[in-house]
């Protein structure tokens, strides 16, 4: 699964990864992004005020899906992922998955790893060794009491199973896309399981790196760049970067 990530590039290193798509001027980094705050989106559907079929921008939506026949918003809170296996079987996912599709933008995420003998999990940061931002796959949709109301959107991160470098850690991973695969995620079109199935695959572990990291992530309310800090920076231990093995 993927239950919290980071998202701290600037504006433009973002402009060169996501090029041609409207970025916000406010964006400020964030080391510990939780289940059910805003995050970082950019959608296959325009805007009301955009002029040209083309644009896009980055917006930011709720994390959580809340299906639009939903009677209570916090059904999100339990819908933060979604399993690429499955996507076209539930009623949650299937609809937007033909229809609603979204790149989630960000550097990294934590996973928690048993340690072997105890009851403690490690918290661990995964990224690209490039430490350049990438893109979730995920889904959204808009969901709203009353027509009256402004439609609130939210969004989920589709999961794979993991690949051989992280499956000592956990036994899922984010659908990390490749910048190739952004065009025919966007694409407003209703697209087909068959088309879109063979972009949810694991990202290439040799692209990818890991370290473990202090239990000041396990707060929610701790945003700091203390977060992302190995351990060895944070107090002086000797475990050093994983590389596909434990430490």
């Amino acid at each position: 699964m993927c239950g919290r990530f980071t998202f701290t590039s600037d504006t433009t290193l973002l402009g060169q990864i996501f090029r041609g798509c409207e970025l916000p001027t406010n964006i400020s980094p964030r080391y510990n992004i939780t289940p059910t705050q805003d995050v970082a989106v950019i959608a296959n559907t325009q805007n009301d005020d955009e002029s040209d079929g083309d644009g896009k921008k980055v917006e930011f939506f709720h994390w959580g899906l809340i299906p639009s026949w939903a009677k209570d918003p916090k059904i999100g809170s339990r819908m933060i992922n979604a399993r690429s296996e499955t996507l076209t079987e539930k009623p949650s996912f299937r609809s937007a998955y033909k229809r609603r599709r979204c790149l989630i933008l960000a550097d990294g995420y934590y996973e928690w790893q048993e340690v072997l003998g105890t009851k403690l999990k490690q918290p661990v940061y995964i990224r690209l060794k490039s430490q350049n931002p990438f893109a979730f796959a995920g889904l959204w949709e808009e969901w709203s009491a009353n027509y009256m109301e402004k439609p609130l959107r939210s969004c989920t991160i589709i999961t794979c199973p993991p690949n051989p470098m992280l499956e000592e850690i956990h036994h899922r991973m984010p659908v990390i896309l490749p910048q190739e695969a952004y065009a025919q995620w966007l694409s407003p079109d209703e697209q087909s399981a068959e088309t879109l199935q063979p972009l949810l695959t694991p990202y290439p572990g040799e692209e990818m790196e890991a370290y473990p990291v202090s239990r000041l992530v396990n707060r929610p309310t701790n945003d700091s760049p203390e977060c992302i800090a190995p351990i060895s920076d944070v107090n002086g231990s000797s475990e050093q970067k994983l590389d596909g093995t434990l430490f």
